[in-house]
């Protein structure tokens, strides 16, 4: 049986310290509780990458077209350009979301290499060094609290090089979030970088190319704002840069797989839950609307 009561699912978002703020979006604990024998069914958005490490191995997730992951306690995905699509079970599970410098400092993969990738951490080469983190999770001796500082000692400790880009990622990434850029040219004025360098940076720390990027971000912000209110209906939530209702269309589905139709007839149990409290903790109702910290003077 799917449960899609949104009543099932409690979900807390926490602030990184200032010193890894710039490296990560939030850490979040969420308690997801069906019912017996029941699931939970729902498909996650495009974002940045993110490592979920559960109390149970019983879930189960894909990207459209991609193999199936079973049973994995630590899910790591990638950064994304499609719905990640996923079955829970009753469970409790840790999330962190990890901005492009994140990306760039903690994992150091080409992160194109790793888009809409999702696998399990504990057997993935580039992730060996997050495995420990695991065991400091669930174990039921620490308080949600004292996890949220267990997670940040932990990255604290990782002895990872000093990245030589820190700065143009940074500036990249507040270029692409300002509602204002529609086009590379934009983000050329705005970064003051040129147009080979910010395709270079993109595809090593951000996934995409900076053309798939602002589309996402483009997409992104009428999706959350749909999600935050689904009384405008799409007509009302569409971003500025659309040229019509029919543009938005095609994107949708190049983005869901599914129109806009489709997608609201769908239940969205966890999403629903996680969009409306993120906004309302977080002031942003999705990661990739995430501005990032330590931005250039006269950066957005």
């Amino acid at each position: 049986m799917v449960v899609t009561s949104c009543s099932s699912v409690q979900v807390r978002f926490h602030t990184p310290p200032d010193d890894l703020r710039p490296y990560f979006t939030t850490f979040y604990c969420a308690d997801l509780d069906p019912g017996d024998d029941e699931t939970l069914v729902d498909s996650l958005h495009p974002e940045w990458a993110g490592l979920r490490f559960f109390s149970s191995a019983l879930g189960r997730s894909w990207f459209e077209g991609g193999k199936s992951l079973d049973n994995a306690r630590f899910v790591a995905t990638g950064p994304s350009s499609h719905p990640l699509h996923f079955v829970l079970p009753r469970t409790r599970l840790w999330g962190i979301g990890l901005l492009p410098l994140g990306w760039a400092k903690f994992i150091g993969q080409p992160a194109s290499d790793c888009a809409n990738l999702v696998c399990d951490g504990n057997s993935h080469p580039a992730l060996s060094h997050l495995v420990p983190l695991a065991g400091l999770l669930h174990g039921g001796k620490l308080t949600e609290m004292e996890e949220v500082e267990a997670i940040a000692a932990f990255f604290r400790r990782l002895d990872r090089p000093e990245l030589p880009d820190h700065q143009r990622i940074t500036d990249i990434h507040a270029a692409i979030v300002d509602p204002t850029a529609s086009s590379v040219h934009d983000l050329v004025d705005l970064t003051g970088l040129g147009q080979r360098t910010i395709e270079r940076l993109c595809l090593r720390h951000f996934g995409f190319s900076p053309k798939v990027l602002l589309r996402r971000q483009r997409f992104m912000r009428s999706l959350a704002q749909f999600m935050l209110d689904p009384s405008l209906k799409w007509i009302g939530a569409l971003d500025s840069h659309y040229h019509d209702q029919a543009q938005f269309v095609r994107e949708f589905h190049a983005f869901m797989g599914v129109t806009p139709g489709e997608y609201a007839a769908q239940p969205h149990p966890v999403l629903s839950r996680f969009v409306q409290e993120r906004a309302r903790s977080q002031g942003a109702a999705v990661q990739t609307l995430d501005r990032p910290a330590g931005a250039s003077k006269g950066q957005p």
